[in-house]
């Protein structure tokens, strides 16, 4: 069976979508959509419609939706009407209730539904979490990301927390297995524009792990780090070269003083794991395939898209209160 895929919005993203899903196996691609046409020219000779309702009307199973986030309400319950399963660029919606009504839509259509959380994707991360589930670490008792760079253009219409840290919030989540309890956080708006550009969370998730996250658009240095740290070790995650390094507790006391003052009172092995390195966009297009067929696979659902809004939401209230709040 080959599904007939549309996509809506042509931007950064959607460029990439488009050309992911013009070589997805199983997949064709039949329309694309976008009021401002196709500034990226990625349509490769498909109609490129001006809406949503003119997508639907060209015959699709599936949706990827890469419009700005003030739009995906509208298109998502468009969609969901039509009987269309759709994926939809994080965050899944601009504020709780708007994507809560997202869920609602496709749960009564009984579709598929999945948010674009691409970091959950990596490999560096997608082996973490299988070596977590293993018990490598034992016991985690703390998940710290880092995640700054330059001032993404593309970004209009939210700040940073939604924009980025959702990434942190919903892939803290899914490593750990657990949800996040309470959040604090302070934010800075050094940039000029209406939204926020720097935050620091810290948080505690359900099963107990202490979680925080720095994130910034204002940084030279470009970052995507995740620490995993636990009973036995801790995992270095980097994402952007999807690199994972263990760093394994030590059982040899360092006698020689001076270096013991530079490296600690014991060391242990130090692995980069060879792993293999698949495109993160394609996998999430390959398992949102995969659920629309029925198939085993591990994609970023609606519902979770929906407690990521909730705890960026939560976090913005925190700094906005400047109390810890509770999920």
């Amino acid at each position: 069976m080959t599904l007939r895929a549309g996509l809506i919005g042509l931007g950064m993203m959607g460029r990439h979508h488009a050309r992911v899903l013009s070589s997805l196996d199983g997949v064709e691609l039949v329309a694309v959509a976008d009021m401002g046409g196709d500034p990226h020219g990625v349509a490769g000779g498909r109609p490129v419609l001006d809406d949503i309702d003119a997508l639907v009307a060209s015959g699709i199973d599936y949706c990827v939706v890469a419009v700005p986030t003030a739009l995906h309400e509208t298109v998502a319950l468009t969609l969901a009407a039509a009987g269309v399963h759709a994926l939809i660029e994080k965050p899944l919606s601009f504020d709780t209730a708007s994507a809560e009504r997202i869920v609602a839509a496709f749960e009564a259509a009984g579709l598929v539904g999945a948010v674009g959380h691409i970091e959950r994707y990596n490999p560096a991360l997608q082996e973490a979490r299988r070596r977590l589930e293993a018990g490598d670490l034992g016991d985690i008792y703390q998940i710290a990301t880092r995640r700054q760079g330059p001032f993404p253009a593309r970004i209009a219409d939210v700040g940073v927390v939604k924009d980025l840290a959702t990434h942190d919030i919903d892939l803290t989540a899914w490593v750990s297995g657990s949800v996040f309890r309470t959040v604090a956080a302070q934010v800075a708006h050094r940039s000029g524009r209406e939204h926020e550009d720097l935050v620091a969370v810290t948080g505690l998730l359900e099963n107990g792990t202490v979680t925080s996250h720095l994130v910034n658009w204002l940084s030279p240095l470009k970052e995507r780090v995740t620490v995993i740290t636990g009973e036995r070790g801790a995992l270095v995650a980097d994402t952007l070269t999807a690199d994972l390094t263990y760093f394994e507790n030590g059982t040899i006391v360092t006698t020689w003083g001076e270096i013991a003052q530079f490296r600690g009172v014991s060391e242990g092995n130090v692995t980069r794991f060879a792993i293999a390195k698949p495109e993160p966009l394609l996998s999430e297009h390959q398992a949102f395939r995969d659920a629309i067929l029925g198939k085993p696979s591990d994609i970023v659902t609606l519902a979770q898209g929906l407690s990521t809004v909730r705890v960026a939401e939560a976090v913005l209230e925190s700094a906005k209160t400047n109390q810890t709040i509770t999920l």
